[in-house]
């Protein structure tokens, strides 16, 4: 279940942030995002986890939207693997 995770969530990059669904597919668990990403801007943000709860079909609380949660690639998957009960 968490390849489709994995795979749910680099669509979902590509499609809200408009990368390029190859740039999206090279993302590695150590690839920066808030402040690595110019496309992942705190702008981005409200859009981009609005879309996760969308699609994943989780409810994400604003005192667990830090640092931490999209410092990478692998954070974020992660966060999302243990909201749906997956980890």
């Amino acid at each position: 279940m968490t390849n489709t995770t994995d795979t749910a969530l680099r669509s979902l990059l590509s499609d809200v942030l408009s990368l390029a669904p190859a740039r999206a597919a090279a993302l590695t668990a150590d690839s920066g995002l808030f402040g690595a990403l110019p496309e992942l801007d705190s702008m981005a943000v409200a859009g981009l986890l609005t879309e996760i709860e969308d699609r994943f079909d989780i409810v994400i609380d604003d005192d667990e939207v830090d640092g931490d949660m999209l410092g990478t690639y692998g954070d974020l998957l992660s966060y999302i693997t243990r909201k749906l009960g997956q980890a």
